[in-house]
């Protein structure tokens, strides 16, 4: 009796040991940043997502653990001919995040490797088709052509491409040398180019204010002209009122007044004759007793002019003594 009830202790034991071991077994807990794919019998049910989840033990199994982070492949170098005939050496990095675990993990075998190998062939395809300096110069274009047919093609995965960086164009060493000489002859070139439009411009300003000065110093002489054609005009009309003046005391009987112009422009060129500075002898002509008898005819004007007062108060004014000549007198 005492056995029987041992041996079923013992069943009962290991009874509750199978149930709870089969509870465990159907207990999972999938960690953030993973997808857990369930598999019945080999076929694929559904998907488990972070946290506790529960399936059926015996009938159920964890098929794939798939990482949803995003992930980034290193693309080995690979030489690529461009549309010039250049050899270039080209890695790159490509960046993908699984956002359908069940097709990533039954649509394609072997993800990273699938990934990498399409990308390395796009690389030959879109760099291919473009010449050594559209390589080098327009990255950001080629990284963006990459970007939209890789991820076109991957994503029936279940996956999505974010980016994909080119990281290193190597040319061949004698095509950088000779990329050298290229940028540094270029260089000169528009160092030579920029001296010769500095050259240019400044001969173009020199001549500019050589012109401002010749017509401002064409103007100055233009207006002095002007001015001294305005004085000789003036002058001359004096003249000529003058002349017209004596010529009418002519007419009227005086011929006093005729002596007296006569006199005056006489006696001016003799004064400018004994003020020139280079005058050291001055030679007086027989005709200059003439002159002073004219003023004879002056002495009668000013009678008529102001009366006898004013002739006796000029003659008892003591007069200047003449001023000797410098040299000997001629007649």
């Amino acid at each position: 009796m005492f056995q029987c009830c041992s041996a079923s202790t013992s069943l009962s034991l290991v009874l509750i040991l199978l149930v709870i071991l089969t509870i465990f077994a159907g207990v999972k807990t999938v960690s953030q940043g993973y997808h857990w794919t369930v598999e019945r019998f080999g076929r694929y049910t559904r998907t488990l997502n972070p946290g506790l989840n529960l399936i059926v033990p015996l009938f159920d199994r964890i098929g794939r653990k798939v990482n949803v982070m995003e992930q980034v492949i290193d693309i080995p170098q690979q030489d690529v001919i461009s549309k010039d005939n250049a050899t270039v050496t080209v890695d790159g990095l490509a960046f993908f995040q699984v956002f359908d675990a069940a097709k990533a993990s039954y649509e394609v075998a072997y993800l990273d490797q699938a990934i990498t190998k399409l990308t390395m062939t796009n690389i030959r395809s879109v760099m291919g088709g473009m010449d050594l300096d559209q390589m080098l110069s327009h990255r950001d274009d080629i990284n963006e052509r990459l970007l939209r047919v890789v991820d076109a093609a991957v994503s029936p995965w279940g996956i999505k491409v974010n980016r994909i960086e080119i990281k290193d164009i190597v040319p061949p060493a004698d095509l950088v040398q000779s990329m050298g000489r290229q940028m540094k002859a270029e260089r000169e070139k528009r160092a030579e180019i920029l001296q010769a439009e500095g050259l240019r411009q400044s001969a173009i300003l020199k001549a500019e204010g050589q012109k401002q000065s010749q017509i401002l110093e064409a103007e100055g002489r233009r207006e002095a002209a002007f001015r001294d054609a305005e004085g000789r005009e003036r002058l001359a009309q004096a003249e000529a009122k003058a002349t017209e003046m004596v010529s009418l005391a002519v007419a009227n009987g005086d011929v006093a007044a005729l002596n007296y112009f006569v006199a005056e422009k006489y006696m001016k060129v003799l004064a400018e004759l004994a003020d020139s500075p280079n005058q050291k002898m001055l030679i007086m002509p027989v005709e200059v007793t003439g002159v002073l008898g004219s003023l004879a005819g002056i002495a009668e004007i000013a009678k008529q002019t102001f009366g006898p007062d004013a002739v006796r108060s000029a003659s008892s004014t003591p007069s200047v003594p003449p001023r000797r000549p410098t040299g000997p007198v001629t007649t």
